[in-house]
């Protein structure tokens, strides 16, 4: 079920997603070869308690950890572990918080030492297919024209667009409706309506579409075993446009990374 927040619980939601995206900042300089993804996870459990929260992953749907962490071919739900990450790796932090009876929900693709040119054009596609399906989130528009925008800017870069996992709503719940996938048709699917919450995160992978999940019950694999990357944003409808309630600026900050990507959906009290 689709549920529309107020303005009052839209800044309730803000305050959420601003927990995970200062504790993705802090794992930002963190994350460099020799740490183990193990290690991030209860860094990032402390962080998120630290700031009045509780970690909105763990136990949820009997997930083990805080952060699901997912490395070079795993797409999404990867369980923490002591294997050491090592100097070319990639891994997609995926990290929730629960303040206040909201939910944040927010993810990022980070490069471990240097990466080869390839990865990195896969990681840049994939960061600006976001920005290109939040800009297609607004009052009028529906489901079908984010997937649209997302699949077809990924896909002519000529990289595969994960089908069988999709954003979707967000707010008391960490999954509410509508489900948003990253491919569709222009004009189909829900409407959108002011006061909207979701969760809009591509999942790129740099060859086939198709995936496949081991035996722990979590952790998905492109099937050809090519490298996958994942980032997602919290965003709301706000005047009729989207509104970011997370950031990358404390990533950005850790890294001394320069952007203005992120401007056009900031609002001005937020800028300031």
């Amino acid at each position: 079920m689709i549920k529309i927040k107020t303005a009052e619980e839209i800044e309730l939601m803000r305050e959420s997603a601003l927990i995970v995206s200062k504790t993705l900042g802090m794992i930002a300089s963190e994350v460099k070869p020799g740490v183990t993804t193990l290690q991030l996870d209860t860094l990032a459990e402390t962080f998120i308690r630290d700031h009045g929260a509780v970690p909105g992953f763990l136990g949820l749907y009997d997930f083990p950890n805080s952060l699901c962490m997912s490395p070079n071919a795993q797409v999404v739900h990867g369980i923490p572990n002591n294997t050491p990450l090592v100097e070319g790796d990639i891994i997609s932090i995926d990290c929730g918080a629960l303040k206040n009876d909201f939910y944040g929900d927010h993810a990022y693709t980070f490069e471990v030492g240097e990466v080869s040119p390839e990865i990195k054009k896969l990681l840049d596609v994939t960061k600006k297919s976001l920005y290109v399906g939040i800009r297609e989130f607004k009052v009028g528009n529906r489901v079908g024209d984010v997937g649209y925008a997302i699949q077809k800017f990924t896909e002519d870069h000529g990289y595969g667009v994960v089908r069988e996992l999709v954003g979707h709503g967000l707010g008391r719940k960490m999954h509410e409706g509508p489900e948003m996938p990253n491919y569709g048709r222009r004009g189909r699917g829900k409407k959108f309506v002011e006061g909207m919450t979701v969760a809009i995160e591509p999942m790129t992978n740099m060859g086939t579409k198709s995936i496949k999940q081991l035996k722990d019950g979590w952790t998905i694999l492109t099937a050809d075993g090519k490298p996958s990357a994942h980032f997602e944003h919290d965003v709301a409808i706000v005047n009729g446009k989207p509104e970011l309630l997370s950031t990358f600026k404390y990533i950005y900050d850790a890294l001394g990374i320069i952007s203005d990507e992120e401007d056009e959906f900031t609002s001005s009290t937020m800028k300031s």
